[in-house]
């Protein structure tokens, strides 16, 4: 036994011998490794879990997630970030619903909002057993290290080869396990810096390693400018209450999140008129806390902190997209973790 066959045996071995012991890996419910598969992109397992089983507690099956509210979800979702996902798995959910049943192969996967290959293929051959390649980061830096790939993950080229790749190492009887055992190699052995070689079960093979060079692969593209930008905020208490506004469902970032006001960064002496400009009522500020700094996508952000009061003219109970939250309820809320940020600099 030689070539793909036994390094794919090889990989299983290895597998059944060190992987990591995760909630969804104990279950064969689809809508559960759906969920986590959903998590897990771009995000690692340390902070998925905490969120994962607050996700399946509150919403236990996939028609507990199609009826609940989109709100309710995204408040479970809130601090875990890229909050498109959450709104894909509650849209998919409904269409799940509506179609009576999961798909049962990645192709009808691919049909459902917000799923791409690599969520397909994983829910397709961990869920349903179907013969197919599930590539996330984790994995596509396993691969582009064990064939020395020139070409960049992220590009047509790349894609291709991987994927070719990651076929040959898929196991005939266990697929799931195949996909799961290459991710888990990238997470825990094949790491983007300082790889543990010894420890790998495909080393004797693996053309980065023996070149001397792993840490060289994956090739990457050019890094995408990243937009700097500063903002002002304001928290506004009254009543042991803190003001909050909500984001447009069309907003190209943070659509439906909660919000602290804010404008672009000015001079003290502007910021009230352009507070009223954005939000109506009369504004003043009392006192800067300080900075926080925040990443979203591709924007570095340096949002200065304000106290200060709303004194008339802006009329929050009339305003769907506003209100007066206590500490307990802005918990409830789907409100990103810049909140936490600025709501903690603003009480020191």
């Amino acid at each position: 036994m030689d070539g793909p066959r036994c390094e794919s045996q090889d990989l299983l071995a290895w597998f059944d011998r060190c992987r990591r012991d995760l909630p969804w890996r104990s279950t064969s419910d689809p809508y559960r490794i759906w969920v986590s598969e959903t998590m897990l992109q771009q995000t690692q397992v340390e902070r998925v879990l905490p969120y994962y089983e607050q996700l399946v507690s509150t919403f236990s099956d996939v028609d507990a997630l199609a009826r609940a509210p989109l709100e309710d979800v995204l408040a479970v979702w809130s601090g875990l970030g890229y909050y498109r996902r959450a709104r894909y798995l509650h849209a998919a959910a409904r269409q799940i619903v509506a179609r009576g049943g999961f798909p049962r192969t990645m192709a009808g996967w691919l049909e459902l909002p917000g799923v791409g290959p690599y969520t397909a293929g994983a829910v397709a051959s961990i869920a349903f057993g179907e013969r197919v390649p599930a590539i996330d980061g984790n994995a596509a830096r396993v691969l582009s290290r064990f064939a020395a790939l020139e070409d960049s993950p992220s590009g047509k080229t790349g894609r291709r080869r991987l994927t070719a790749l990651a076929e040959s190492l898929v196991d005939d009887d266990r697929p799931g396990d195949s996909n799961q055992a290459l991710m888990e190699l990238g997470a825990v052995v094949c790491r983007p810096s300082q790889p543990r070689c010894h420890e790998c079960p495909l080393e004797a093979s693996c053309k980065g390693r023996l070149q001397g060079a792993a840490e060289a692969y994956p090739r990457r593209k050019p890094s995408r400018q990243v937009i700097e930008e500063r903002r002002l905020g304001v928290v506004v208490r009254a009543g042991g209450r803190v003001l909050l506004f909500r984001r447009p469902e069309g907003a190209s970032l943070l659509a439906g999140l909660w919000e602290i006001p804010w404008i672009a960064w000015c001079a003290r002496d502007n910021a009230a008129r352009e507070l009223r400009s954005r939000y109506g009522g009369n504004w003043d500020l009392d006192r800067s806390c300080g900075w926080v700094r925040h990443s979203i996508t591709h924007r570095d952000i340096r949002f200065e902190v304000w106290t200060g009061r709303l004194t008339s003219g802006c009329h929050i109970a009339e305003n769907p997209e506003a209100g007066w939250y206590t500490e307990t309820e802005v918990g409830g809320l789907a409100v990103s973790s810049l909140v936490d940020k600025v709501m903690r600099c603003a009480a020191d």
